[in-house]
């Protein structure tokens, strides 16, 4: 009697327990992870850490900005020369694939002639997941 009680107070907690969803481009022989830890056990609050490794054996760490309800989506886009977009509401990181850093860089600052390669999203289950151009097609972000 006192598990069924407990039960809907167990399904809408976050678990602590870090995420990981990650992407490979072969071509650039480069794989990006972006984990997901909840930093509320209740509300959509989750710190997000974006590693990348790449050829060489290089690799960089980069905390991105939070998601703080809802705005964790990160699109990913292919752009010239190259260079990875990693483009979230709030912020937007180049990553150079010849020495695996990651820069902050200002919106009006990227080109717009990019391939979109897919999103670090939650999918209907609320699990962290890496969803490519194939499986679904770019999503805009919601202006606030």
């Amino acid at each position: 009697m006192i598990y069924t009680a407990l039960l809907p107070i167990a399904v809408g907690c976050n678990s602590n327990v870090p995420e990981t969803a990650s992407l490979e481009i072969a071509t650039l022989q480069v794989r990006v992870a972006i984990v997901r830890t909840a930093t509320d056990p209740f509300l959509q609050r989750f710190n997000l850490t974006m590693n990348v490794q790449g050829r060489g054996g290089c690799q960089s760490s980069t905390e991105l900005f939070p998601d703080t309800g809802y705005a964790g989506r990160r699109n990913v886009y292919l752009a010239a020369k190259g260079n990875i977009y990693v483009v979230g509401q709030y912020d937007a990181r180049v990553i150079n694939p010849q020495n695996c850093q990651a820069n902050l860089t200002e919106f009006r600052h990227l080109d717009r002639d990019v391939i979109f390669l897919g999103s670090f999203d939650q999918d209907q289950a609320k699990q962290w997941k890496y969803v490519s151009a194939l499986q679904r097609q770019e999503l805009p972000f919601e202006k606030r």
